[in-house]
């Protein structure tokens, strides 16, 4: 009978929306509103510019809550974020490096708040390999973004 119970609440827990698991992080495809509730009739809380790194709360349907890099939680419509990812500087300053190495040559610097396309996955190392949308490439130390 245990079993039964068991499965019953096994499946009752999928049909939920589901919470992230671990972090989850997407990005804007566009400028989008975010929302105090799910729904295009909530309070509106601010404007979210075009690539914004967000954390994934919860992820229903048509609606997901997000957490911004200051912290704050809002609801934003699923069809605003897009399959890009990016990552925003949080340091002071990030020296973007042609290898992921700390003693390799400065592509270019970016500061606290610019925002860079991820092209890939963190290495073993921690770097991650970021591309600036003026087209210049190289590898960031996964520490000093957030949105990853």
């Amino acid at each position: 009978m245990s079993n039964v119970r068991l499965l019953i609440a096994g499946l009752l827990l999928l049909a939920l929306p589901h919470s992230a698991s671990a972090l989850e992080y997407r990005s804007t495809g566009r400028a989008a509103l975010l929302y105090d509730a799910p729904s295009a009739t909530a309070g509106k809380v601010a404007i979210a510019g075009s690539g914004l790194p967000l954390e994934v709360v919860v992820d229903t349907d048509a609606w997901v809550k997000v957490r911004d890099h200051s912290g704050r939680l809002a609801w934003i419509e699923k069809s605003a974020l897009s399959g890009r990812k990016s990552v925003m500087i949080k340091s002071e300053t990030s020296a973007i490096r042609q290898q992921p190495r700390a003693d390799a040559d400065v592509v270019f610097h970016a500061v606290r708040g610019v925002l860079l396309e991820a092209t890939g996955e963190v290495d073993a190392y921690g770097w991650l390999p970021v591309k600036h949308a003026d087209g210049l490439a190289g590898w960031v130390p996964a520490h000093e973004v957030w949105g990853r």
